[in-house]
């Protein structure tokens, strides 16, 4: 393959990981109609690869997929014959430059798929493929569903915008309560889906775009913040902080207990730490709860300094308020850091009986870390092997295997 071929498909490959939601929320804009935006951003990547291996990547990438995808857009308008004055709009609007703000499009297609007319599994699922560029496999991961009626929510999310015809706009303040959950809770999962990948899949640039999209909201609910956005944005930065410790030079996953604590980033540490209080003062939330706990994992300068017991503490407060069976496993985790492995693992092993984390290849490797501090080095090594057969994550894999050689025999 020539070099310029080459340098085409690492350039369609990196605008569509990092700009692929800001390419449709434009599209979207232009257009007025979600299917029809998404269709053309594929079909203007796939013409970009076509062309661009032969004549090279342009000055602007991001502007030329935008231009195509619109005429793309154009052309299946007219034959469709239909949205008249829509056409007209769409011809005379000009295409965008790279640099442009287009902040404001991507916060109208949040606002958008979290529309109270739409459910709400369906509301952060949307968002998550316009905004995220997630694959529809990546999203039902995230939920825990198979990836067929995942498939299903989306399809039938994208008519009912149709079909109700839901503006493409941002609410004013009387109506953005009603949207704030799903807008919080999608805006999370991005950033989730991003720091499940970095350094792997190259998504980092999710939890940047989760990071921005959470102060953007906050801003909006200004004067008067909410502390449940409050709290979230305290929370990513908390987390976001100890991206860089997470994997080591060789691009292999470092566990929290393990890493180098001074490659933390304190700038963000700092930012985050006033806003958990401020969340806190606010009353005791969920989001303000989780960002409690990543707060006392950050003030830790090594690992055996973690206040495990008020963490617990934290959890049976968060688990009270805010069922779920992650919120147990995590509290079963904090646990066993207080009372030993012994106290957690039948907390684990009743979660699991529940069958409701059956294909979540954590419940198995939390027990299998478990049973190897006890001992245990057979049955973790049974675990570690269940594990290993449902993780996607290959940075996931590859310490799921290392540890899985450890418990076994030499």
């Amino acid at each position: 393959m020539s070099r310029v071929a080459t340098d085409a498909d690492v350039a369609v490959e990196e605008l569509y990981r990092s700009d692929w939601g800001r390419i449709v929320a434009t599209l979207i804009r232009q257009v007025g109609d979600f299917e029809l935006a998404e269709d053309a951003a594929q079909e203007a990547f796939a013409a970009a690869l076509r062309q661009w291996r032969t004549s090279g990547v342009p000055d602007s990438p991001r502007a030329w997929v935008i231009g195509t995808a619109r005429h793309k857009a154009i052309d299946t308008i007219r034959r469709q014959a239909r949205l008249r004055e829509l056409l007209q709009d769409v011809v005379e609007e000009p295409v965008e430059e790279e640099g442009s703000d287009i902040r404001d499009d991507r916060l109208r297609l949040i606002c958008t798929c979290c529309h109270p007319a739409i459910a709400i599994e369906s509301q952060v699922a949307l968002t998550l493929r316009a905004l995220g560029g997630l694959t529809t496999e990546e999203i039902a991961r995230a939920f825990l569903v198979p990836e067929a009626t995942m498939a299903q929510r989306l399809v039938r999310a994208k008519r009912k915008i149709r079909d109700a015809g839901i503006p493409y706009v941002v609410p004013d303040k009387t109506d953005m309560p009603e949207r704030l959950d799903a807008i919080l809770t999608t805006i999370y999962l991005i950033f989730n889906e991003g720091y499940a990948a970095t350094s792997v899949e190259g998504k980092a640039d999710l939890c940047e775009e989760a990071i921005r999209l959470a102060r953007l909201v906050r801003t909006l609910l200004m004067p008067q913040p909410d502390p449940e956005a409050t709290a979230l944005l305290a929370l990513m930065l908390l987390h976001d902080s100890r991206r860089g410790a997470r994997f080591d030079s060789t691009g292999e996953l470092v566990v929290l207990e393990e890493q180098d604590r001074t490659r933390w980033n304190r700038e963000q540490i700092e930012e985050a730490l006033p806003l958990v209080e401020e969340a806190l003062r606010g009353g005791r939330s969920p989001y303000a709860l989780q960002a409690a706990i990543a707060a006392l994992h950050c003030r830790a300068e090594r690992a055996e300094d973690t206040d495990w017991s008020q963490i617990v503490q934290l959890y049976n407060v968060l688990e009270s308020l805010q069922p779920s069976p992650i919120v147990s496993l995590n509290r079963a985790v904090a646990v066993a850091m207080v009372a030993g492995p012994d106290v957690a693992l039948p907390l684990i092993d009743a979660l699991i009986v529940k069958g409701e984390l059956d294909s979540y290849h954590l419940v198995y490797a939390a027990r299998a870390d478990l049973l190897r501090r006890k001992g245990a080095l057979a049955d973790a090594a049974a675990d570690y092997t269940r594990a290993l057969s449902l993780a996607g994550n290959e940075s996931e894999r590859r310490f799921l295997q290392r540890r899985l050689r450890e418990v076994q025999p030499a």
